[in-house]
C-alpha cells in the first residue's frame, strides 16, 4: 500500500491502549527497511515530518507495554537487524518462557545482545540459521522458542505474521483493497477502513509479498489456550479478539 507507514501509525493510534511506554514503525520499500521509534505516545512521537521519512509499500508497528526487559528506548520495538539473510524487523506480543535459557546458550556461542527484551532472542536464532530461504529461516527460529508470541516481521520485500501453536495472543488478518493487514485487534482495521477476514491460526506463519499471501503450518497442533487478559484487560470492547466480540465475552462473564 502506498500509504503503508501512515496506515501503521493510525493502527497504532487505535491500539494505544495496549501499551503507552514506547512506539515504533518500520517501513520497507523493496530494497531497504527504515525504522523510527521513541518513548511515549504514538501521537507525540510521529508527526507528518517523521512519517514522511518512513517511505515504502509495507510497514509494521508496535506499542510497548513491557513484560520482559526494562522500560527504555533500546527495548522499544520494532527491533531491526541486518544479517546474512538481509534486513529484518520484528514486533512481538507475548512472553517467551525459554528466552533466558536460549539467551545464555547464544551468548556462549558468541552472540552480543543489545536489549534486555526476550524478543531479541528470535532475531539471533534467525541470524544464525543456515536455512536456504527467509521463510525457512523464520520458521526454524520461531520453532525454538516456547510461550506466547504473536509476531509481525518485515523484510525489504515481505510482511510475515506468525502465531504460537497455543494461540495465546490474538492476531487478526484483514484486507484494505488489494493490501493485507495483520494486527492484534480489529479496532485498528476499523480506523483505517480495512475489512476483517480471519485470524492468523495458532501455529500458522503467513507470508505476504507482491505475489500475494502464502500460509505455512509447520508446527504440531497444541492445546488451544487463550489469554484471559486479552478479554478483560488489554482489548478494546469494540474489538473482536480470537474471532469473537470482546464486548459480548465481557457481558457473558458478567452474566456468569
Amino acid at each position: 500500500h502506498a500509504e503503508a507507514s501512515n496506515l501503521a501509525y493510525l493502527g497504532l493510534y487505535a491500539m494505544q491502549h495496549r501499551g503507552q511506554e514506547s512506539a515504533g514503525i518500520a517501513a520497507a520499500d523493496g530494497h531497504r527497511i527504515v525504522l523510527s521509534k521513541d518513548m511515549g505516545y504514538v501521537a507525540d512521537i510521529f508527526d507528518s515530518a517523521r512519517l514522511a521519512t518512513l517511505t515504502g509499500h509495507s510497514a509494521i508497528g508496535h506499542n510497548r507495554y513491557s513484560t520482559a526487559g526494562e522500560s527504555q528506548l533500546t527495548n522499544a520495538q520494532p527491533i531491526l537487524i541486518d544479517c546474512a539473510h538481509g534486513q529484518i524487523a520484528i514486533a512481538h506480543n507475548g512472553n517467551l518462557v525459554n528466552a533466558q535459557e536460549l539467551k545464555e546458550h547464544l551468548v556462549r556461542l558468541g552472540s552480543i545482545f543489545q536489549t534486555s527484551s526476550d524478543t531479541e532472542v528470535i532475531l539471533h536464532l534467525y541470524a544464525r540459521s543456515r536455512a536456504a530461504t527467509i521463510e525457512d529461516a523464520i520458521i526454524e527460529s520461531i520453532s525454538q522458542v516456547r510461550g506466547a508470541f504473536s509476531l509481525v516481521m518485515l523484510t525489504p520485500t515481505r510482511l510475515i505474521a506468525a502465531r504460537d501453536p497455543h494461540g495465546f495472543r490474538p492476531l487478526a488478518l484483514g484486507r484494505l483493497g488489494d493490501a493485507w493487514v495483520a494486527c492484534s485487534e480489529t479496532c485498528a482495521m476499523d480506523l483505517i477502513g480495512a475489512t476483517y477476514v480471519r485470524d492468523v491460526e495458532p501455529g500458522e506463519v503467513v507470508v505476504i509479498d507482491e505475489s500475494g499471501l502464502k500460509s505455512y503450518k509447520p508446527f504440531l497442533q497444541e492445546r488451544l489456550a487463550h489469554c484471559i487478559f486479552e478479554h478483560v484487560y488489554f482489548a478494546r470492547p469494540d474489538s473482536y479478539g480470537f474471532g469473537r466480540s470482546v464486548n459480548e465475552i465481557r457481558t457473558n462473564f458478567g452474566r456468569t
